[in-house]
Formats: C-alpha cells, sequence, structure tokens
C-alpha cells in the first residue's frame, strides 16, 4: 500500500516539497486557535477573540485566488515569499500590539490573512513538473490530503505546547517564522524557482471562466459546510457526554478517518472518469455522516466519527485531479486557490448555520446538517455531470523532455506546466 507513496517521495525534489509546503502552511493551519488564546490571554472576550479570526478568514479567502493569479502571472518566488514575509509581519505587530487599539488588531489580522501566501495551490501546480507519470500525480494530490490532516491534527499541538512553555505571543510569533521558513524551502526549490505558467488568455474571470470548475466549486461550498457543521455539533455532544476532552477525541477521530481515507485511496490506481468516482465519494461521505445522529456513548461516537472522515480525503484528493482538468491554461494555482477558498467559506457557513439549529434543536439537528449538506453536493455533482465529465479543449500538455525523453503527450492535465 505504501509503495506509490514511498516512489513519489523518492522522487527529486518531492519530499521537499511537500515538507516546505505543510511547515509554510502552519501558521495559516492554527491561525483561528492562535488568535483566541492570544486574545484570551491579553484579557480579550472570547466575543472579541471570535471577530479577529472572523476576519482573519475572510481575508484569506479574499486573499488566496488574487495571489494565486498573481503566482501564475509573476511566478512562485516572485509572489510566495514577500507574501509570506508580509503575513508574518502583520502577525508580529498584532502580537507585539495586541488588542489595546482595536482598529490596529483588526487591520493587522486582516492583512496577515490577505497575504497568506497560496502554497497549496503551488504544490500541486508543481507535482506535474516533478513526478513522471498521471498515476504518480494522482497519488501525489492523495498525499498531499492526507499530509494536510496530519498538519491539521499536529498544528494545534505545537501551538498549545508553546503557548505552554512559553507564551501565546511566543507561539504566535514562533509559528509565523516557521511558516516563512518553510515558504523559503518551497521558492529556492529548482522546481519552483524554473515553473512557468502556460500561456493564458487575459480575461478578468480567470480560472472562474471555466464552467466545470465553478461547478466543482459549487459541489465543494457544500462539503465544506458539512465539515464546519461538525464541530459544532460535536461540542453540543461533547457537552452531555464528558466535555472539552470528548471534543477533542471525536475531532482526533475525523482526521484519523480522513488519514485512512486517503491512504487507502492513494495507494491504488482507479479506472474510470473522477467525475463519476467523485460523485459516488461524496455520496458515501454523506452516508457515513449520518450514523452520527446515533449519538451512542463518547466511545462509539469516536468510532463512528472515525468512519465519518473516511472519504473526506478520497473526495478532495479526486477533487485536484478535477481542478487540474478543468482549470483554462495559465490558471492552474489560481484555480487550486478557489477551492480552498470555497471550502474554507464553506466551512464557515456550516459553522454559522449548525449553531442555530442546535440550539433549537440539540445536537442530534446538528448531526443531521452534514449529511444534508453532503446530499445537497451529491445533488451539485449529478445535475453538472456532464460538464465535468466533458474533456476540456487545450488542456493536453506535452511532457518536457527533462522527464519524457520520447516527448509522449500526456493527456488530460492541465498543470503539466514547463519546467
Amino acid at each position: 500500500m505504501t509503495g506509490a507513496y514511498v516512489e513519489i517521495l523518492r522522487a527529486r525534489h518531492a519530499a521537499r516539497l511537500l515538507a516546505g509546503t505543510l511547515i509554510g502552511r502552519l501558521p495559516n493551519a492554527v491561525a483561528a486557535l492562535a488568535i483566541v488564546l492570544f486574545v484570551r490571554a491579553e484579557g480579550g472576550s472570547y466575543s472579541l477573540a471570535g471577530g479577529l479570526a472572523a476576519v482573519y478568514g475572510v481575508a484569506n479567502a479574499v486573499g488566496q485566488p488574487v495571489l494565486g493569479r498573481l503566482v501564475d502571472l509573476y511566478g512562485q518566488p516572485r509572489v510566495q515569499l514577500p507574501a509570506a514575509v508580509a503575513s508574518a509581519l502583520a502577525m508580529a505587530v498584532f502580537a507585539f500590539v495586541g488588542i489595546g487599539p482595536l482598529p490596529l488588531a483588526y487591520a493587522a489580522v486582516a492583512a496577515a490573512g490577505l497575504f497568506t501566501p497560496p502554497l497549496e495551490g503551488g504544490l500541486r501546480a508543481l507535482w506535474s513538473s516533478v513526478l513522471h507519470r498521471e498515476d504518480q500525480v494522482h497519488a501525489a494530490y492523495a498525499m498531499d490530503a492526507v499530509a494536510q490532516e496530519v498538519m491539521f491534527t499536529i498544528g494545534p499541538l505545537l501551538l498549545t505546547l508553546g503557548a505552554s512553555l512559553w507564551s501565546a505571543q511566543v507561539a504566535l510569533l514562533l509559528l509565523n517564522v516557521v511558516g516563512v521558513l518553510g515558504a523559503l524551502s518551497v521558492v529556492v526549490s529548482a522546481p519552483s524557482r524554473a515553473w512557468r505558467s502556460e500561456p493564458r488568455e487575459a480575461h478578468w474571470l480567470g480560472a472562474l471562466r471555466s464552467r466545470g470548475l465553478l461547478a466543482l466549486l459549487a459541489a465543494f461550498l457544500f462539503v465544506g459546510m458539512a465539515l464546519g457543521s461538525i464541530a459544532v455539533a460535536a461540542v453540543s455532544y461533547a457537552d452531555d457526554h464528558g466535555g472539552d476532552a470528548v471534543y477533542g477525541w471525536l475531532m482526533a477521530g475525523i482526521g484519523l478517518g480522513a488519514l485512512i481515507g486517503g491512504v487507502v485511496y492513494g495507494a491504488r490506481q482507479w479506472a474510470g472518469e473522477p467525475a463519476r468516482r467523485l460523485s459516488l465519494l461524496v455520496a458515501l461521505l454523506a452516508v457515513c455522516y449520518l450514523p452520527l445522529m446515533l449519538m451512542p456513548g463518547a466511545v462509539a461516537m469516536t468510532l463512528l466519527a472515525v468512519l465519518a472522515g473516511v472519504f473526506l480525503a478520497p473526495c478532495i484528493a479526486c477533487a485536484f485531479v478535477l481542478v487540474d482538468r478543468h482549470a483554462p491554461r495559465g490558471t492552474v494555482t489560481e484555480a487550486f486557490s478557489w477551492l480552498v477558498t470555497t471550502f474554507t467559506v464553506g466551512a464557515s457557513v456550516g459553522t454559522g448555520l449548525a449553531g442555530p439549529v442546535v440550539e433549537v434543536g440539540g445536537a442530534l439537528w446538528g448531526f443531521a446538517v452534514p449529511g444534508a449538506a453532503g446530499a445537497v453536493s451529491l445533488l451539485v455533482l449529478l445535475a453538472t455531470g456532464r460538464v465535468l465529465a466533458a474533456p476540456v479543449r487545450g488542456a493536453v500538455v506535452a511532457a518536457s523532455s527533462e522527464n519524457d525523453p520520447n516527448r509522449a503527450v500526456e493527456p488530460r492535465f492541465s498543470s503539466g506546466d514547463r519546467a
């Protein structure tokens, strides 16, 4: 099962790019929690902490596709590293100034979110120039999704450890310094420096002029809603079944399930159209959310949380393939960044929607929201199936002589950018 991943990591530059991207994204992965911990340490209220975290999230959602388009236009080093430094400096201002002058605090977190570098989309644009075969790129997408689950599990642990050893301020500063070092490791690598986007047609909509990409984004808005709503319902459940420790186990269970599913999914090649496969995966994801409504004891509920997460990483990995296929030429980083933004916005909407639902109907109805959101996502995919499955004109790219001496055409890949 691990053979495909070992083969990828042995490829030149692959391990470095993956590790650098994950380290570079640590500040973004823990930003909301870091802001809450710091504001509380400064004596601020939870409402203020939530407001600042929300501003960061909105700014991040806006900045990712904008910076992604700039990467496509000007290359990775000229955008990623300055953005990482700007984001870290903005967080440093927030850490040193605190919550005293509120306008400055809000401006600092907004700038930090806005300038968060699109390392995630950048890595996916690089995979096809680092790996030799289409099946390897597909496996790399799955490995990428699995690595995200590991990062979102380890990141909060590192933050809380740093806050307990030193302070929330020091932990916030250190993680942002580490994030800049991760981005630096990526942009000074040979693939990142050499990567150039394909020639693009000038269009104000950029990647959003693709009907297939719009269909995929609409579907993943609801996948994000499902994941965001689970977090709120799990808090309500944990309040009646053991408190914060139970909530932590439920969230860890979802992460573990996603990790298992991603590892299994990426370890083999899958036949058939990825659009149909994504519909099946989303259907299974929605079905696996439903047993959470049984709300058994904490141990059994944790096992159900593992089941609920199993198909999350495979859905994301399959979506990466479709983004790569439907991104118009020269917009691949922007297209991947739009997926990140849509998923983030969906999670925020799901969190906001689940709150009133839980207040009215309790945790039971709260756990009904992710199943319903998954069902809507499936309906979107079924309604747009022909658009997603349609061949994309102009998405065929000849592999470079560096990784294909025969100069064979590698079909269906729009991100086979020149390395």
